[in-house]
């Protein structure tokens, strides 16, 4: 009895097992796949293919060429200021008067003494001739001779003296009036009229300053590469680099409308800096360019070439790298990697990676990945001015 229940149990289990293995099993769930994108709206151009003349550009300050300080040459009372604070004066112009009856005085005193000293040397001179017929007439001794000889010689100084005093006192005079000594702009004066002048050497009164307006330097410091392209730029032009055209800018101009040329370049490189001045003059008949003003100078580095430009914003970085999104036929784009060079007007040189008839994504870099597609508008890059 006991076997028959232990087959029962055993044939209820195999028809279990085989009834579950009838029962079809599902098959696991398809993955989703993501919706495909749309093509990406973006503009192209072909990068502008166009001659091109480097230039490397620099911040310095405008300097006069001649600054005078005008100082009293003599002491006393200032008489007369004779100029209007800030207007253009000429070499020569009146300036200032200093009261002259002093030094006119000074001047009756010594052509005084002159005329005494004259006479003086004439008495001498008489006496000198008398003593030599009678020393040959044994009338007077040598030694007499000798005195009035002497004496002579002394009157002769004296009236040399005199000459020199008077000489002086004229200057003294002259100096009464105070005049520019160089063309230019003048400063407000710094002393009013019936103020106590000094002349006397570095304590002299400092009076009015003068600033020459035309022409003006430009002094920029340059560093040790750049000069030495220039110099070997210069020497294959036949030239020194003395002499080489340069341009200028002030703060608020577009463009460079100032035309000059190098004058000066320091004989040696400033050892903390690592830099060279250099020196550009510039014409300045409207008097525009104001010592002191901030200017942009640039220096033309190079011979023109003709090269391939393309904006700024076309042009993405990778970390130390620069690259374009470039559109194949297909109209998808692919990342190329490019040498940016220097920047000229608005537009960007690029040195090496492009071809001039490869079509560059300009607007819309943002919504690109490689191999993606996009719908492209075609647009032509407008030439720029250097």
């Amino acid at each position: 009895m006991k076997n028959f229940s232990r087959l029962s149990v055993m044939l209820i289990t195999l028809l279990l097992l085989l009834s579950g293995c009838d029962k079809p099993q599902e098959s696991p769930a398809a993955p989703v796949q993501p919706p495909v994108p749309p093509p990406a709206n973006v503009k192209i151009a072909q990068p502008l293919s166009q001659q091109v003349t480097e230039w490397d550009e620099f911040t310095g300050r405008i300097e006069a060429v001649n600054t005078v300080e005008v100082r009293a040459r003599v002491s006393g009372y200032l008489e007369k200021v004779n100029f209007t604070a800030g207007a253009a004066v000429k070499k020569g112009d009146l300036l200032f008067v200093i009261d002259p009856q002093p030094f006119k005085a000074q001047l009756n005193y010594a052509l005084a003494e002159l005329e005494q000293a004259k006479a003086r040397k004439e008495l001498a001179k008489n006496e000198l001739a008398r003593a030599e017929n009678m020393l040959k007439a044994k009338g007077i001794s040598t030694e007499e001779y000798d005195a009035r000889e002497k004496g002579l010689r002394g009157a002769t100084a004296a009236v040399e003296s005199a000459t020199a005093q008077v000489a002086s006192a004229k200057l003294n005079l002259e100096f009464t009036e105070v005049r520019a000594p160089i063309n230019g702009r003048i400063s407000r004066e710094l002393i009013t009229a019936g103020n106590l002048v000094n002349g006397s050497g570095g304590d002299a009164t400092k009076l009015a300053t003068i600033v020459s307006t035309n022409p003006v330097y430009v002094v920029v410091d340059v560093d040790e590469r750049a000069i030495l392209n220039y110099r070997r730029e210069a020497q294959k032009q036949g030239h020194k680099l003395e002499g080489t055209k340069v341009e200028l800018a002030l703060s608020d101009e577009q463009g460079f409308p100032h035309a000059g040329r190098v004058d000066y370049v320091a004989p040696m490189e400033n050892p903390v800096t690592g830099t060279v001045s250099v020196r550009a003059v510039f014409d300045n008949p409207n008097e525009l360019l104001s010592a002191g003003f901030f200017a942009r100078l640039r220096i033309r580095g190079g011979a023109p070439y003709l090269g391939l430009l393309l904006p700024d914003r076309a042009i993405g970085t990778d970390q130390a790298d620069h690259f374009v999104w470039v559109m194949s036929p297909d109209k998808k784009v692919t990342q190329h990697k490019i040498i940016a060079g220097k920047k000229i007007g608005d537009l960007r040189v690029i040195s090496q990676g492009l071809q001039a008839d490869e079509w560059v994504v300009i607007e819309g870099l943002q919504k690109l990945r490689p191999n993606s597609s996009v719908e492209p508008e075609k647009t032509t890059l407008a030439t720029t001015a250097e």
